[in-house]
């Protein structure tokens, strides 16, 4: 089972998270229990989780009510946190609701450039934040979520201005947009803020990948979790499960043109890159500009490594540019490196193959190439025939 988080038409907060999980499957009774019990060791909480009706949309929402909004330092409320405990709170849940609360201090340290230990909660306040983290943190891992793969689709911000303690700022919240450096996000659509530092927290924790599509077959559950305010359009937050498709991963390719480089360069850069990170290097034979020989150098890498492997190539190459596909999807399938015991002439050795799967399903099994190699010298045995000898042993073939 996969799972994805679709905050793209409303955004997202800790209740419409907890709205939506309760509406996976969560028993809401255990939610507002751990809610209220969390949330009372920091103030006045009371939550009410119903079943409503969001312009035509059906959804749970989890309405927290907190009369106390008092602001309180980062390393107190830790402090706090470490001496509560509760039956359904297992140790999982605890921690992950912390790096939720870390994840918060680090965005407000960052904004307003002092130390995390100085760090005091004002927006959010203390027990409502605990109660929406502690109760979103519970019901995510109730439903098994935390080992799963969960994809994220870009949060709506929202648009306007909104009153804090430090004035009047603009939407999105400058500890929200700190929390989501590197995801794609969406603007708009009104002008109201849709996703709350909170929400934006919870999200970046509880995701995995971020992705424009759907990566899934949804065969399983639709869920909808309401937010507080009334819009012309269903204020809910989407959360769908479901089964995966072929995997597919963000990539960039990196290129360039060559007709003045030694293949001793040629090679170094390709191990160079290699050694810090590109994914897969390719060197091919071409006609360059006034009909010089020369070669196309291609480099498939993480989108975020990118600017890194172009200077690596500008360095090492003397190129005066590099192109860049900068977002390609590409389909992969399962990986997994496994050590099988394989039996060359009476000679047992260790060898690494890498199994792929799509669906539960093997479809490929070849062994790693330096392991080969390194039975090959040892055993004086051809390394054509020790991946022969692999492939019989682990019933593939030629």
């Amino acid at each position: 089972m996969v799972v994805l988080i679709d905050p793209q038409q409303s955004g997202i907060s800790g209740n419409m998270i907890i709205g939506a999980l309760v509406n996976l499957g969560v028993d809401s009774r255990s939610v507002k229990e751990i809610m209220e019990y969390y949330g009372s060791h920091f103030g006045d909480v009371s939550v009410d989780i119903e079943l409503i009706n969001k312009s035509g949309i059906k959804a749970s929402f989890a309405n927290v009510k907190c009369s106390d909004h008092q602001a309180i330092a980062y390393k107190d409320l830790l402090e706090t946190l470490n001496g509560i405990t509760h039956e359904k709170v297992s140790s999982s849940v605890l921690k992950f609701a912390k790096k939720v609360f870390k994840t918060l201090a680090l965005a407000e340290s960052q904004v307003h450039g002092v130390d995390l230990d100085m760090i005091h909660f004002h927006e959010v306040g203390a027990a409502d934040a605990v109660a929406d983290i502690i109760g979103s943190s519970y019901a995510f891992h109730e439903l098994g979520f935390a080992a799963k793969k969960v994809y994220g689709l870009p949060p709506a911000l929202g648009g306007g201005r909104l009153k804090s303690d430090h004035g009047n700022l603009s939407v999105p919240a400058p500890a929200t947009l700190e929390i989501l450096k590197n995801v794609p996000v969406i603007g708009g659509p009104v002008e109201y803020e849709l996703t709350t530092p909170t929400g934006a927290a919870l999200l970046v924790n509880m995701v995995d990948e971020f992705v424009d599509f759907y990566p899934m077959i949804i065969n399983q559950n639709i869920a909808y979790g309401a937010g507080k305010l009334d819009l012309e359009f269903p204020n809910v937050l989407r959360i769908v499960t479901g089964i995966s498709s072929i995997p597919t991963d963000k990539i960039s390719i990196l290129e360039t043109n060559l007709d003045d480089v030694t293949g001793e360069i040629l090679g170094h850069t390709v191990d160079k890159l290699m050694e810090e990170g590109a994914l897969d290097v390719t060197i091919i034979p071409t006609i360059a500009k006034k009909n010089r020989p020369g070669h196309l150098l291609r480099v498939i890498t993480k989108s975020n490594m990118r600017d890194v492997l172009s200077e690596i190539i500008i360095r090492e190459t003397g190129t005066l540019g590099v192109r860049t596909i900068p977002y390609v999807h590409r389909n992969i399938v399962n990986r997994e490196i496994i050590p099988l015991k394989i039996d060359f002439n009476g000679q047992i050795r260790t060898v690494r193959v890498k199994v792929a799967e799509i669906g539960g399903e093997i479809v490929n099994v070849t062994a790693e190439y330096e392991d080969a190699r390194k039975i090959s010298n040892e055993m004086k045995i051809p390394l054509k025939d020790v991946i022969r000898i692999i492939n019989q042993k682990t019933n593939l073939g030629e």
